[in-house]
Order: structure tokens, then sequence, then C-alpha cells
């Protein structure tokens, strides 16, 4: 085998280091093989490994030791298994050498064996035995690496922590007399110089001389341990990630790997389930000041995290955590204001109950008691305090002893919060904005630590907002967009070329999960990659709004957008249901902004209840700021007198051309030809479109507008209007002599003809074909330009005018994405 790769180490010549493996580093011969060549690639004046069971293992002893005591033969077979593993490792390691080795193996298994016999003849299992049985993984561990070494011919011992580590089982846990422990190592050194040894993790004896083990995570407490009592420079914990990360990767993909940890957030960090180091193992650590460094086995070249006394990087939180399955217990009374010695009841009882306390919060008004425990011990939590205030229940004086199961603990840590003011605000801000409501809070006058209560069901969602609000991943959105047809086709497509920049540069990711037409829909679970058409087109699910909108949901990233780019009435009103549900909405559909009243206001309340965003610009100008300008004067308190404009892109070029030198018919054929127009020309000379966005400004402006309110002159005949798209083209030249006459009428006052939408506060809005001055400024617009003009208090002798192209696919497409990016920006976004 090649060498591992591994950066030279410096001051080779005085460094002690040791270096912890645990059960994934050595699983099989193969990982023993890698673990040894990467031990050999450093040069260090003395090295100590620590080793964990085989992976498996730990659990499979005491399974056996279960099943022996229970009187389940099925021990016999399970024995036979795993010792057949650890000779079949020893052949694979030692080849011709492996015969004294499958000896000793022999040996402690037969050993095993008698024990298990025993138990079964006994019937139970006691501590001491489970103690001497579940840490043998570790035993027979250390000798298969440590005879590996030795066959490669390398000076290594093997040390059995048994024989050197004298340890104490107390109520805080393992205490280590490291005077005998010392003394007896020193003698064993003595025999064993050694420059490279193997040592058992998991195992001691205690002052009796009795074998037991330090506990889950025992294995990295003995490398600290060891570390300790030969004055180590430092510690390596090698595991199977790069190092530290900032959250948890299976909860939150885009977690980053930091650099550095100071013990202080590195024990925050661990007691609230972060894959981190154990806070048992950094107290010798910490004590002398030992760096411990936390590396993967599968990538050595890697620096991992370095934990030291002082904090590094950059930024007020270095990393959040979950603790899922919790739950609150509040004790809520009049009778508990102002008495002392309250508090000392409550967790009296707890402590009585042998329940652990997972986090505290009690306001400054006294009158509740709130903490968090282990939902398995919730009822017992319960009714030892009930019992414990059962005068104070009876009398009146407590209200009540309440839980509510089902909850997570959400914890943002970092030394940098210290002093650094709007730490909290930002974590409660990102979290508001996901939808989650906080049900406890708690903080340390040391800053290092944030806890939030929230519900079970939100704990992955409020994890992801959390961390994308501290900048430690992007802003994620869940997208589904509906009507992929020509604004909808442009919207993808500006969305995929954009996605890469708006990632690198305002660390957003608008990661597209579903697609849906009227017939069918695409839901991917880790988003549309590569050509979304070719994806959509193979999809054969039929629609469902409901099965949509779960899925979008589904994810629990921090935020999930709906972008409606049909025109269905249908689908506008599902609005007021996503936006309760916390959904924001993106639409250039005007069946939202101009259908009946009833929905409207359902909208406006659902969004407000929420905090979801609607955003519609491009119902209105395609992608000019109409509703933005209108929603600015207003806000900022001005009073809109009068609104007037041109918003039909084909109604606007028909009348820019309409000289009378080309029938008016065949002006409309000519804009069709050009796509000028809805396949169906009728849809744009029947007004009905500019009178939806007349209604929606109306609306913006704050005024109840209704379509049924609007007077619209039809372009369209009676006679044409039931006609199929031939016939009316067919027959369209029936109305050229009345606009050429009209035509005619104008131009003889000077005036030209414009299709204009008009409303004013106490007046009936009014959409139609109008006369207008030559040197008006809806007389010289450039082809399909829309315009609008925005008569207010501050803008009334010269009215505020937004001009430009109003429609195509490109454009409103891109006003549409505009309102995506301001919803992004209203969600911290980096825009």
């Amino acid at each position: 085998m090649s060498p591992v790769a591994v950066p030279p180490v410096e001051s080779a010549a005085v460094r002690t280091v040791v270096h912890k493996f645990g059960g994934t580093s050595v699983a099989d011969a193969e990982r023993y093989r890698h673990v040894a060549q990467l031990l050999l690639a450093r040069e260090e004046a003395i090295q100590v490994t620590v080793v964990s069971a085989m992976k498996g293992v730990t659990d499979a002893l005491i399974e056996l030791a279960k099943l022996a005591a229970s009187g389940d033969e099925a021990w016999r077979e399970r024995w036979h298994e795993l010792r057949a593993r650890h000779r079949a490792a020893a052949v694979s390691l030692l080849g011709e050498q492996v015969g004294s080795t499958i000896e000793w193996l022999d040996a402690r298994f037969e050993r095993l064996a008698e024990i298990l016999a025993a138990l079964a003849v006994i019937g139970e299992l006691p501590q001491e035995v489970l103690d001497r049985v579940q840490g043998l993984g570790e035993v027979f561990s250390a000798q298969l690496l440590g005879r590996h070494l030795q066959a490669l011919g390398e000076d290594a011992d093997v040390l059995d922590a048994r024989d050197v580590l004298v340890v104490n089982h107390g109520e805080l846990g393992v205490d280590v007399d490291w005077k005998a422990s010392a003394a007896t190592l020193a003698l064993w050194r003595q025999s064993h110089p050694a420059r490279r040894l193997v040592v058992t993790g998991f195992v001691a004896r205690d002052r009796k001389g009795h074998i037991t083990t330090l506990g889950r995570n025992g294995s990295d407490f003995s490398g600290a341990i060891f570390a300790a009592l030969f004055a180590a420079d430092e510690l390596h914990i090698w595991t199977d990630v790069d190092g530290v990360l900032s959250a948890d990767p299976r909860v939150v993909p885009e977690a980053v790997q930091l650099e550095a940890l100071s013990y202080d957030e590195a024990c925050e960090l661990a007691y609230f389930g972060a894959k981190v180091v154990h806070p048992q193992t950094m107290s010798p650590a910490i004590e002398r000041g030992l760096p411990i460094i936390i590396r993967n086995t599968f990538q050595p070249q890697h620096p991992g995290t370095r934990i030291t006394a002082a904090s590094g990087g950059r930024g007020p939180i270095k990393g959040l955590t979950l603790s899922p399955d919790l739950a609150v217990l509040n004790v809520e009374g009049t009778g508990l204001i102002g008495v002392p010695g309250t508090a000392e009841r409550v967790f009296a009882a707890l402590r009585n109950a042998h329940v652990s306390v997972v986090m505290i919060s009690q306001g400054s008004s006294e009158h509740s008691i709130c903490c968090v425990v282990r939902q398995a011990e919730a009822g017992r939590a319960r009714d030892a305090v009930v019992q414990a205030f059962s005068h104070e229940l009876a009398a009146g004086q407590v209200q009540r002893v309440q839980t509510t199961e089902g909850v997570s603990v959400l914890a943002a840590v970092g030394d940098g919060m210290a002093g650094q003011p709007g730490v909290a605000a930002r974590l409660f801000e990102a979290l508001g904005r996901a939808q989650v409501n906080i049900l406890a809070i708690a903080q340390g006058s040391s800053e290092r630590n944030i806890s939030v209560v929230v519900d079970g069901k939100d704990a992955t969602k409020a994890l992801r907002a959390a961390h994308a609000g501290f900048w430690l991943s992007p802003q994620t959105f869940s997208v589904g967009v509906i009507g992929p047809g020509n604004v909808g086709a442009a919207l993808l497509e500006q969305l995929r070329s954009a996605q890469p920049q708006l990632l690198a540069r305002a660390r957003l990711d608008l990661r597209l999960r579903a697609i849906a037409s009227r017939s069918h829909m695409l839901l991917e679970a880790r988003g549309v990659q590569g050509d979304w058409k070719a994806a959509f087109n193979a999809a054969s699910q039929p629609l469902d709004l409901d099965a949509f909108a779960d899925h979008l949901l589904s994810a629990r990233l921090p935020h999930t957008l709906i972008i409606d780019c049909s025109g269905s009435a249908e689908v506008a009103g599902r609005y007021a249901g996503w936006l309760a549900a916390g959904i924001h909405v993106v639409t250039p559909n005007k069946q939202a902004g101009s259908g009946p009243l009833a929905r409207y206001r359902a909208i406006r309340e659902a969004a407000a209840a929420t905090g979801a965003r609607f955003r519609y610009e491009a119902t209105v100008g395609a992608g000019l700021p109409v509703i933005t300008t209108l929603r600015d004067l207003v806000d900022t308190g001005d009073e809109v007198s009068a609104i007037a404009g041109i918003f039909s892109g084909t109604l606007a070029w028909l009348f820019n051309r309409y000289d009378g030198s080309v029938p008016f018919s065949q002006l409309v054929a000519q804009a069709r030809a050009m796509g000028y127009t809805e396949p169906d020309p009728r849809d744009d000379l029947s007004g009905v479109d500019v009178a939806r966005k007349l209604v929606i400004l109306a609306r913006e402006a704050g005024y109840e507008s209704s379509l049924e309110d609007v007077a619209v002159e039809s372009l369209v005949p009676e006679a044409l209007r039931q006609a199929s798209v031939e016939d009316f083209m067919a027959r369209l030249h029936e109305v050229d002599a009345a606009f050429a006459q009209r035509l005619v009428d104008a131009r003889a006052r000077g005036h030209v003809l414009r299709y204009v939408a008009q409303f004013a506060p106490g007046q009936a809005p009014s959409v139609g074909l109008v006369e207008l001055p030559a040197d008006h400024a809806f007389a010289n617009l450039r082809l399909t330009d829309n315009v609008v003009q925005f008569t207010t208090r501050r803008y009334c002798d010269n009215p505020l005018v937004v001009q430009g192209p109003g429609a195509g696919p490109e454009v409103t497409a891109a006003g549409v994405f505009a309102d995506v990016l301001r919803v992004a920006a209203g969600e911290g976004a980096r825009l």
C-alpha cells in the first residue's frame, strides 16, 4: 500500500501527539492498514494511539451479554460470528505472522464464552460483568493495530488501559485518579519504552481494581486522559468527517466546516448534540490548555477543526445545533411571585425524580418557571412537580403544572456574540421570516449561547433559517413555478441563468423544486437540475395543486415561494391558503388583483397575518416599476387624485401606427403576424385586460374598486364577439369605416386616438378610445410602450410618469424575477 499523504509535522523531535481513532476508522482490516500508514507517515517523537472497538463491536458485545442473561441460546451463534470477524481481520493484517495473535484472540473469546455461559445460568446481568464484556472490543482492536505495526517492523507496544488507568464513578460522571494513574503509567513505561504505543480506549479500573468503562464517548475521553498523562502537545481525534460543522449536514446540506473553536464553544455545541468532541473529553484538555484537532481519517490531508482556549474565525455565531424529542414543563401561579426558594423546590423535585433539565427560562415577573426536559421523562417530571406543589395547587396559589411535548431546542453558539448587539435580533428575525414560533428563550450572561424552544415540526425549518440568517449558508427558497408557457418559460431560463451568480454574489439559493402546467406537474426532491424543459416534458404526474404546495413545504427549507405565471382564476383562488401557510406568492396573473373583492381581501389578510409576501408587479406594465412606484407614493403619505395610462402594448402599437394610410383591420392582422397580439386578438381589443390592470392600480392606491365598476369600451363589434377567430379576422374590415371616421374627427380637432384607462376617486373608472391633444404625454409613445401617469398631492402640476416596454415574455418574466428578488431581499438575502 502506498503511504498516506499527510502534511509534514514541524518540530517533530520534541512533539508528543496522541491520536484517537473511532470505530469507523478501524472498521475492518483495510481500515487498520490505512490507520497504520497514516500514523507511520507522521514523524512524532512519541506517538500514542488510542483506539475504539471495530465498528459495531461494542453493541454486538452488549447484545451478547443480554442474550445470554435472558437465556437466549442465540448468543452462541453471535459469539462465533464476532470471533470469526476478528480472526479474519487478524489473518488479513498479519498473514503468515498471525499464529500467536489467533491464539491470543481465541483465548480471550473462550474466556468470554465462559462468562456468557455463566450469565445464562444466573439469569441476570450485573453491571460489573457488563463493563467487563462491553470493553473487550477496544482490547481486541488495540492488539490488532499494535501487532500490525510490529509486523511492519515498528517499535510499538500495546497498552491495556486497565493496567494503568484508575477512575471513580461519581454523580458528575467519571473522576480520574490522576496521581495513581500517572504513577502506574510511569512504572509501565519503564518496561515498555517504545516510541509508538497503541492504547485501549473506553476501559479502565476503579479504585477497588474492578474493570469498568468510561461510558459512551469513553474512547474519546481515554484519548484526552492519555494526552494529559503523556503531557502531549496535541490530541488528534480522527473520525469520519472533516471536522466540526456549523450544523448537522443531514439537516442543513450547506453546513460549513469550522476551522477553529474555543473550548467553550465546543462544549456548548456538544451539549446540544452537535457531532463534536464530548464535553467530558475536553475537561483534561481545558485544564492543561491542550489543543484538540478533529480530523478525518478518510481525508488525512484536511486540516480539520482546531479546538483551543482562544476562539477563532469570524462572525458572532460559530454553529447551530438542534436537540429533538424534548418537552416543556411549565409551573405557573400567582403564589410564585416574590416567594424565595420556588425554583429550588422545582429543581429539587426533578433531581429526586432523576430528571435532567436541558434548558431553563423564567420571566422577571416570577409568575412562571419553564424548563425543558427529555420527552421520555416528561411524565415523570410533571408528576414530581405536582407532588412537590400539591398544597399550593390545592390552595390555588399554583394554577397549573403542564407539559408540552414534541418540541426541540435550537441553540446558536459563538464566543463572538458576547457584547455584540443585534445577535438575538438576527436570530429571531430569521425565525420570524420562516414562520417559526418561539415557545421559550434562554441566554446565559456569558452571551455565548442563545437557546430557543420551537415546535418539533418546525425544527428543521428553524435550523435552516437560522443558519442562513447568520450567513453560514445561503438563503434557500423552495421554489415552484406554475405555467411554463411563454412568460413562465422565459422566467425559468432567467432563473437557471442567474442561479450561479446569485449563489456566489448574494448567497441566495433559488432551488427550483416543482413545475406545473394545467395538465401535469414535475416534483423534484433535490431540485430540478439541467434541462428543466426535458425533465418537465418527461413528467407524467397529473396536476394536483395541494400536492404541489405540500411538496414545496416538505423540504422544510427556510422559505417557500410559488411563482404563478398562469392566467388561471383557479390558481389565483389558492393564493390566500398558500400565504396563510407562509408561502410567498409572486405572479403576473391579474386574476387575484382584479378579481372578486372578497378574494382580494382574503389574500391581503393572509399575507398580513403570516408575513408571507404577495408580489405582483408584472400584472401591470410587465417589467415597468408601476406598482412599486405607486406603493412608494402611498406608503410615504402621498394622496392619489388620478391615475391614467395606456396599459396594452398591443393597443399602444395599433394606435401609434394608425394614421389612416392602412385600414385598422390590416394593422390588427399585421400585429397578430408579428406576435404582438394574443392568438385571439379579441383578448386585446376587448379592453378587459386593460380594465383589470386599472382595478389593480385603484386597489393599490387604497380604493375598493371592482371590475364591474369599470366602464369598458370594447373595440370588438357585438356581431363578431361570438365568431371563431378565423371568422373574426375575415370580417374585421367591417369596423374600418367607423375607425376611419373617428380618426378624421380627432385630427380635425388636432387630436390623436389612444386607448386609455382612467381612474379618479369619486368618479366612475373607464377604459376606452379617447382623443388626446397631439402634445399629450400619451400621444408620443414608442410603438409598444406602456405608460402610466400618477397625479397626486405632491405631483399635481406635473404628474409622475412611468413609461417603457410593457409587453413581451422576456420583459414580463424580468418583472416577475425582480419581484422574486424583492421577496428574497425581504427575507435577508444580501442583494
